[in-house]
């Protein structure tokens, strides 16, 4: 269904998205929030964005971080049909942020700092700090996705939920901290009235104050979508595309997270964050008879690269 959904919307439609916010192509607000959107293939491809380099604007970074993964999977979507996400789904995404830190995307991170005259580098270091699978019911549709009709939840829902499972389980904000939230497939989302799951973006990342007036950095992780948020031909290294792609998207915001939580501190002059300049570049697969593009602890994955500032393009292992 999302499938035959998205097909509908010509690329007149996607570009008029995309024109809504000239002055900053994927960072929208809806006027209480405001987050940096990860553009379908349909999108980017449309409007690729310029060569670097990204510039520091003077905001933090996080300098090291521990993520937390919460996959909302109650029984059924609002129209009452099931959720779908498997546990080897889940694994995936627990692996690979387990994993991030210590390999070759997180070191090219470490190039990129905080402060103008005693500079605070990123470091290559953070963990996995916890994980919950949170079977509540999704609330009333707030918003309409036309990739998923009936089933749609808006950012002020999706912050609700982060804040909800971390009293739940005694997690804590503040810089250095991400909480990723994964969705059902089936489950849309819409940032800001038009901008939805799937016709604009893939995922996206933001951040709030919770009621203990603590930041919190987040991002919004739609389901895994091929057809919308890959490169067509990409490999499967876990034989689980739907996973593997939403790994990529992951890694995206995470990166994106690290070098700009705030959306204050690394971009190039056209607003475009790390990952924006790599997105859907994948590079060589070196790795799971050609299937893989990165192996860390022993896991495979097929995710994009990132930008370099020294080398001027994007790279699979960082400096």
């Amino acid at each position: 269904m999302i499938r035959s959904a998205v097909t509908t919307v010509s690329l007149g439609a996607m570009l008029a998205i995309l024109a809504t916010a000239q002055s900053s192509p994927f960072t929208i607000s809806n006027g209480s929030s405001t987050v940096h959107v990860f553009p379908t293939i349909i999108i980017h491809t449309a409007a690729p964005p310029p060569t670097g380099p990204l510039i520091y604007h003077g905001g933090p970074v996080m300098t090291a971080t521990n993520t937390y993964a919460i996959f909302w999977v109650p029984p059924t979507l609002q129209n009452g049909k099931a959720t779908s996400m498997s546990a080897a789904f889940q694994t995936i995404q627990k692996n690979v942020l387990a994993d991030y830190a210590g390999h070759g995307i997180d070191n090219n991170n470490t190039q990129y700092y905080q402060g103008s005259t005693s500079k605070k580098y990123i470091q290559n270091s953070g963990q996995l700090a916890g994980s919950f699978v949170d079977t509540s019911a999704y609330p009333a549709s707030g918003c309409s996705d036309p990739a998923t009709p009936g089933n749609c939840i808006t950012d002020a829902q999706l912050q609700t939920e982060i804040e909800r499972v971390m009293t739940l389980k005694g997690w804590s904000g503040g810089l250095g901290k991400m909480f990723l939230v994964f969705t059902s497939s089936g489950e849309g989302s819409c940032m800001g009235g038009t901008q939805c799951a799937y016709t604009s973006y893939c995922a996206y990342h933001g951040f709030f104050t919770n009621s203990s007036a603590q930041t919190v950095i987040y991002s919004n992780e739609p389901y895994g979508n091929t057809s919308v948020c890959q490169k067509p031909g990409t490999p499967s290294p876990n034989g689980n595309p739907a996973a593997d792609a939403a790994s990529s998207v992951a890694t995206h915001e995470l990166t994106e997270a690290i070098t700009d939580p705030l959306l204050n501190a690394w971009y190039d002059a056209a607003l475009n964050e790390i990952g924006d300049l790599c997105a859907y570049q994948y590079g060589t697969n070196t790795w799971d008879s050609a299937r893989a593009n990165q192996m860390w602890n022993g896991h495979f994955y097929e995710v994009q690269m990132e930008y370099d500032n020294h080398l001027s393009g994007c790279v699979q292992v960082g400096p």
